[in-house]
C-alpha cells in the first residue's frame, strides 16, 4: 500500500508500542500511517523473554547493582557487561547511571514505574481481546530463582521496595520451588513467585495479530527510515527513504532508534542501548511451567511453543557493533546448569533496548510541539507497558486525562 502524503498521525516505528498505539487510535477512529523499515514486531518486540513482568518496579540502577558495578563492568560474564570500545560514548550515561542508582532516585523511579505498571495488565487484556490474541498469552506467573543465599539476602531491598507498591509476590522455600516446577534440577534455591505475571507463548505471532487486527481497523503501514522530522506551523512534516509525508500529529515510538528524531524535535533525550541476546532450543515437550529466571545468571528461561527461549542479560555498546559470541556462549552455558540434555540451539539473536539512565520510559509531548509525542525508552518493559503507554498516547491526541500524571516520564526531566 503506497503512503498518503498526508495522514492525521504518522506513528514512527512499527515494535509492539507503536503497533499497540496504532491499534489504540484506530479503534478511536483516527487515520493512522505506521512507518518502519523492518518488518513490523521484528526486533527487540520479537526478540524478549516474553514476560509481561507487572512486577518490575525496580530500575535497573539501584544500589545493589551500583555496589556491585565495577565487578559487573570488569568482568566480560558478568549479567551486566560493557563493550569497552564504546566507553568514551557511554561514560555521559554512565554518570547519570551512577546517580540515579542512589537511594533516593531509585525510589521515585520505582514509584514511578509502579504507577504505570499498575495498569499494564488490565491494559493488555483489553488489547489481547481486540486483537484475539488470547490463545497466546499464559496467566501462570514467573518465578525468580535464588540459587545463593547471599543473592537472595541483598535483594531483600527489591522486595520490601515493591511491597511498599503493593505487588503480589511469595517467597517459596526449596520444596515449594520443586513443587512449582518440577522440570529443574534439585539446586536447594528458595524462590521469589510473582502469581500475577503473564507471558507470551508466541511473540512473533502475537506482533502479526498486532499488525492484522490494526490494518483491519484501517492503518496503513509504510516501510522507511524516517531521518528527517520538522514541525511546521499546520504539522509535522517527516522524509527518508524516498518517503515525505506530513502528518498533524507524529508519535516517535522507534525504540533504540529513537533520540536523533526526538533531538530533531527540540528534545535532548540520553537515550542509549542494550544489546540484548536470546537463544532458542526446541523442546518435545515444554521443560517449565512458566519464566523462570535465575537471578545470579541475569536471563531468563521461558517456554514457548515448541521451544525454550533463553534470553536477557545487559550489555551496553551501542547499534553499530556485530553479536557478541562470548555473551550467547554466557547463555548457552547458563541454561545448561538446568538442562544439560539440550541439543544445539536452533536459533540466536541480538536486538536493541532502549535504554534511559533512570528507566522510565519517555511518554509526552515534546517541548518543541504538542505535535510531536515521544512514546519510547521502555528498557526491559517495552512489551509489558505498550498497552498502557498506547493509551496515554491516545489520551494526550485527544486532550483527554491529566497532564500531571505523565510528568515523570517528560523528556524536560534530564534537563536538571
Amino acid at each position: 500500500m503506497a503512503a498518503p502524503e498526508t495522514v492525521e498521525v504518522a506513528i514512527v516505528g512499527a515494535g509492539i508500542v507503536g503497533l499497540a498505539t496504532a491499534l489504540r487510535l484506530a479503534a478511536e477512529g483516527r487515520e493512522v500511517l505506521l512507518i518502519d523499515p523492518n518488518e513490523p514486531g521484528s526486533g527487540a518486540s520479537f526478540g524478549n523473554a516474553g514476560t509481561l513482568a507487572e512486577y518490575a518496579c525496580m530500575p535497573v540502577g539501584n544500589p545493589a547493582v551500583l555496589r556491585q558495578l565495577p565487578k559487573l563492568l570488569l568482568d566480560p560474564d558478568s549479567p551486566f557487561a560493557l563493550r569497552w570500545a564504546a566507553f568514551f560514548q557511554l561514560a555521559p550515561w554512565l554518570v547519570r547511571f551512577v546517580r540515579q542508582s542512589l537511594p533516593a532516585a531509585t525510589r521515585a523511579n520505582a514509584m514511578a514505574l509502579a504507577g504505570l505498571l499498575a495498569e499494564a495488565l488490565p491494559a493488555w487484556e483489553e488489547m489481547v481481546k481486540e486483537a484475539d490474541m488470547a490463545d497466546l498469552m499464559r496467566r501462570n506467573g514467573c518465578l525468580y530463582l535464588y540459587r545463593r543465599k547471599s543473592d537472595f539476602a541483598k535483594a531483600a531491598g527489591g522486595r520490601a521496595l515493591r511491597a511498599g507498591f503493593g505487588v503480589h509476590q511469595e517467597v517459596l522455600t526449596p520444596g515449594e520451588v520443586a513443587a512449582l516446577e518440577p522440570g529443574l534440577p534439585p539446586t536447594g534455591a528458595c524462590g521469589l513467585y510473582f502469581p500475577d505475571s503473564m507471558n507470551v507463548t508466541d511473540p512473533k505471532t502475537l506482533m502479526r495479530r498486532l499488525l492484522d487486527a490494526a490494518t483491519a481497523r484501517g492503518v496503513s503501514v509504510a516501510q522507511a527510515a524516517i531521518t528527517g522530522l520538522r514541525v511546521e506551523a499546520d504539522g509535522v512534516r517527516l522524509s527518508g527513504s524516498g518517503l515525505r509525508i506530513k502528518a498533524n500529529t507524529v508519535v516517535i515510538a522507534a525504540g533504540a532508534q529513537s533520540r536523533a528524531l526526538a533531538m530533531q524535535a527540540g528534545d535532548s533525550v540520553p537515550l542509549e542501548t542494550e544489546r540484548g541476546y536470546h537463544l532458542e532450543f526446541p523442546t518435545d515437550a515444554p521443560l517449565l511451567n512458566r519464566p523462570v529466571c535465575p537471578v545470579d545468571l541475569g536471563f531468563y528461561m521461558t517456554p514457548m511453543n515448541g521451544r525454550l527461549r533463553v534470553a536477557g542479560t545487559v550489555e551496553l555498546g551501542g547499534l553499530a557493533a556485530p553479536a557478541n559470541p562470548r555473551r550467547l556462549a554466557l547463555l548457552d552455558r547458563g541454561v545448561r546448569q538446568f538442562f544439560p540434555q539440550l541439543g544445539r540451539p536452533s536459533s540466536e539473536w541480538l536486538g536493541f533496548r532502549p535504554s534511559l539512565p533512570d528507566s522510565r520510559p519517555v511518554i509526552g509531548p515534546s517541548r518543541g510541539s504538542r505535535r510531536v509525542i515521544h512514546a519510547f525508552g521502555h528498557g526491559h518493559l517495552g512489551l509489558t507497558l505498550a498497552p498502557i503507554t498506547a493509551r496515554l498516547v491516545a489520551d494526550l491526541i485527544a486532550g483527554r486525562g491529566d497532564p500531571d500524571r505523565l510528568a515523570p516520564f517528560a523528556a524536560d526531566r534530564f534537563d536538571a
